[in-house]
């Protein structure tokens, strides 16, 4: 890849990430108490899913410096959270889970081909 493609995968995936941050902070806090098990009226995927929020938040902040760092700290917990969720619940991964998912995988992406 050149530098110019790397550059254009570096910002749409910096821009995509503030904006999930300025939209999904709100929600996040905004759905009641958002600690996860200290709510007995959420499910386990519920509860699995507010873990996992805040790694992800910080890895989308974290991948405007450390782009392999943010991608990992994105890219795990969602994988995860998925997994579970298709054993216990047979659900996948819910559809706006996928932005940030494309998120970390551009962030890893420009981490690992910026060498």
């Amino acid at each position: 890849m050149n530098k110019k493609s790397l550059n254009t995968i570096k910002w749409v995936a910096r821009i995509i990430a503030l904006a999930i941050l300025l939209l999904g902070l709100p929600f996040y806090f905004g759905y009641g108490n958002p600690l996860p098990f200290a709510n007995p009226g959420n499910s386990i995927l519920d509860n699995v899913w507010l873990t996992c929020f805040p790694i992800i938040f910080i890895g989308l902040g974290f991948g405007w410096k450390w782009e392999k760092i943010g991608g990992y700290l994105i890219v795990i917990p969602i994988s995860i959270a998925t997994i579970i969720g298709i054993i216990f619940l047979k659900e996948g991964l819910p559809g706006p889970m996928f932005i940030p998912f494309i998120v970390g995988i551009l962030y890893l992406i420009y981490g690992y081909k910026n060498i």
